[in-house]
């Protein structure tokens, strides 16, 4: 749903995709204890295939609101704040949800108390989210002219106006490079989520699971650690020490590598040192939280206008590696008991970390890219988006012109010779096309 979503939120904007969207994940949230008891197993993936259809729109929609909101200078600092909600709130789910389900109201008020949250939150961004800071009520002029002229780009046309140039996308080094890491990184994450609790549970007996402190942790050091990043990377740009595409890569290394030497680490640390491994997965996580900064959020640097496409793209090809990864540790991994085939699985991560972040250093970039303005593939007039009529003057390539010129001329031809020549050709002579105006108008270079 990604990809559809980065067309829906270019048309609409964010404002009511996102809402509609969380407001069906409330209501499939609130429906699923009684879809358990109706179609039991069933019933529950039938709810959780539709929450992650809805969810899928969220990436994009967030992604497309910072774009419209955010100033450059700024842009790091607010999207780690945004997107370290998810860390937030996967550390209240972990650490609220005992208490709930040891209450009265059992484990389905672990399903209400999230669809009341979900709520709560769609009336709080009817009323207060806008798509544009012109449209929003809540913000002073200067605030929204500061914001706006900070965003203001050098075509005249409307960010759902401008084509989507997908074989430069496609063609991109810088983004074929962020690609790589961002896919590296979610085999990471798909092997921290799912495999690792097996492995603890196998070599080292730990039943991290069931405690809810434990588990929330490495998201509690991520949600910190991101903005230990971002207060470091602000105070960087800010003194002028270091330029934004060095910083990114150095962001990114740090986040990569120091991750694939502790998980090389952890698979040399046997059951007397359980402790030792749930600390040194706590500060992988910290080291992983600049992944978004030097990743996620650099899609938003490289084109400003596409960024819900790119966003959707790197998402699509990144969640290739989610069912894989269970795939390939079920291969390796025929005994979890055993500790060398977990380092086979260890080792082979941090080999992918390695070769991945060199990628990024050698091939990335956080400049803007030339396919990102709005007239690579077409031209709008500042008249037409002026005036807010974009239909009468079509986006038409140097070519094109010169076709609608010869029509227009064989057209105002063949309307001469059926309106005979009077002997006063100013009362009979026919008005002028509105075609005849815009060729005279126009200046074709060849």
């Amino acid at each position: 749903m990604q990809i559809p979503g980065c067309f829906l939120v270019r048309s609409l904007g964010a404002k009511l995709p996102l809402i509609v969207a969380t407001f069906f994940v409330a209501l499939f949230s609130l429906c699923t204890p009684i879809g358990i008891q109706m179609g039991d197993w069933k019933g529950f993936c039938a709810i959780r295939l539709g929450q992650g259809l809805c969810q899928g729109l969220m990436l994009p929609c967030i992604h497309e609101h910072l774009a419209n909101w955010s100033p450059p200078n700024e842009l790091k600092q607010l999207g780690v704040i945004a997107y370290s909600g998810t860390y937030c709130g996967s550390i209240l789910a972990l650490l609220g949800s005992g208490y709930i389900a040891d209450s009265s109201i059992g484990w389905p008020g672990i399903s209400y108390v999230s669809a009341a949250a979900c709520l709560s939150w769609c009336l709080l961004w009817f009323f207060w989210g806008e798509n544009e800071p012109g449209s929003s009520y809540w913000i002073g002029s200067d605030e929204r002219n500061y914001i706006e002229s900070c965003l203001k780009s050098g075509t005249a046309c409307p960010r759902d106006l401008i084509p989507i140039p997908w074989l430069a996308i496609l063609g991109s080094v810088p983004f074929r490079a962020l690609v790589v890491v961002h896919c590296t990184q979610r085999w990471a994450d798909s092997t921290m989520e799912v495999q690792i609790p097996s492995y603890l549970d196998g070599i080292l007996q730990v039943k991290i699971t069931r405690n809810g402190l434990i588990s929330s942790l490495p998201y509690m050091v991520k949600w910190i650690m991101s903005h230990v990043y971002i207060l470091i990377a602000h105070v960087a740009i800010v003194r002028h020490l270091i330029d934004q595409t060095p910083l990114q890569k150095w962001i990114v290394t740090i986040s990569t590598w120091g991750p694939a030497l502790l998980y090389i680490a952890i698979g040399f640390l046997d059951r007397a040192n359980a402790g030792l491994v749930v600390v040194l997965m706590t500060i992988k996580e910290g080291f992983n939280a600049g992944s978004s900064i030097g990743g996620t959020m650099n899609t938003i640097a490289l084109a400003p206008n596409h960024s819900a496409v790119l966003l959707g793209i790197m998402s699509v090809l990144s969640e290739v590696f989610t069912p894989l990864t269970p795939l390939v540790t079920g291969i390796i991994v025929t005994d979890p008991t055993n500790r060398s085939q977990w380092q086979i699985i260890f080792c082979l991560i941090a080999v992918v970390f390695f070769l991945s972040n060199w990628v990024y250093i050698i091939w990335g970039s956080s400049e803007l890219q030339p396919w990102d303005a709005g007239d690579f593939l077409h031209v709008c007039t500042a008249e037409c988006s002026a005036r807010g009529d974009h239909h009468d003057s079509p986006d038409l390539s140097i070519r094109g012109k010169i076709m609608l010129r010869d029509l227009a001329r064989r057209v105002t031809e063949g309307l001469d010779k059926m309106i005979p020549d009077q002997a006063d050709p100013q009362k009979n002579s026919r008005p002028k096309l509105k075609t005849e105006e815009m060729n005279d108008d126009m200046a074709i270079k060849d």
